[in-house]
C-alpha cells in the first residue's frame, strides 16, 4: 500500500494518493450508465441516473472517499477505525474513509458495487426505464417491477 502525501501547512490526517483516485475512477466508470462530474471544487461525484453512488475527494481533506451503504453496513462499518459517518449525508447512511486501508481494495469494490445497486434500486421508474436492460450481478434488472 502506498503511504498518504503529507502536504506542508496541512494537519496530519490530511492526505491525497492519487493511484487510489485513479483505481477508483476506473473502478466506478466500469459499471454500466455511471457518469462522473467534478462537484464542489474539489470532488469528483460518481452517478447513476443523475443520482450518486460515491464522491471521491481530490484535494486534502480528512476523509478521501464517501458512499451509500445499508443501513446495516452503516451501523457495523462506522464502528471500524478509520471510517466515519460522511458529513453532510450520513442520515442518508453514507460512510467516508478517512484512510486508504480502512478498508481492503476487495472490500472497497464490493461496497462501491453495492452502493451503486442501491442507488440504482431507487431511481424513479421513468428513470430506470431510459437506462437500458444492462444488469450486475447482485443488483435488480432496470426494469423489474418494484416489490410491494
Amino acid at each position: 500500500m502506498i503511504a498518504p502525501v503529507c502536504l506542508p501547512g496541512k494537519p496530519l490526517g490530511y492526505h491525497v494518493t492519487r493511484m487510489h483516485v485513479d483505481w477508483v475512477r476506473r473502478y466506478c466508470m466500469s459499471m454500466p450508465h455511471a457518469t462522473e462530474s467534478a462537484q464542489w471544487g474539489d470532488d469528483l461525484v460518481f452517478k447513476i441516473g443523475g443520482k450518486m453512488f460515491a464522491v471521491v475527494v481530490l484535494e486534502p481533506a480528512k476523509v478521501w472517499i464517501s458512499f451509500k451503504c445499508s443501513p446495516e453496513e452503516f451501523a457495523e462499518l462506522i464502528e471500524r477505525p478509520g471510517i466515519i459517518p460522511a458529513p453532510y449525508s450520513a442520515r442518508f447512511h453514507w460512510i467516508a474513509l478517512e484512510t486508504e486501508d480502512a478498508l481492503t481494495v476487495t472490500e472497497l469494490k464490493q461496497l462501491l458495487r453495492r452502493s451503486y445497486g442501491l442507488v440504482l434500486e431507487k431511481l424513479p421508474r421513468k428513470s430506470r426505464a431510459a437506462l437500458d436492460n444492462t444488469t450486475l450481478p447482485g443488483v435488480p434488472n432496470a426494469r423489474s417491477p418494484r416489490k410491494a
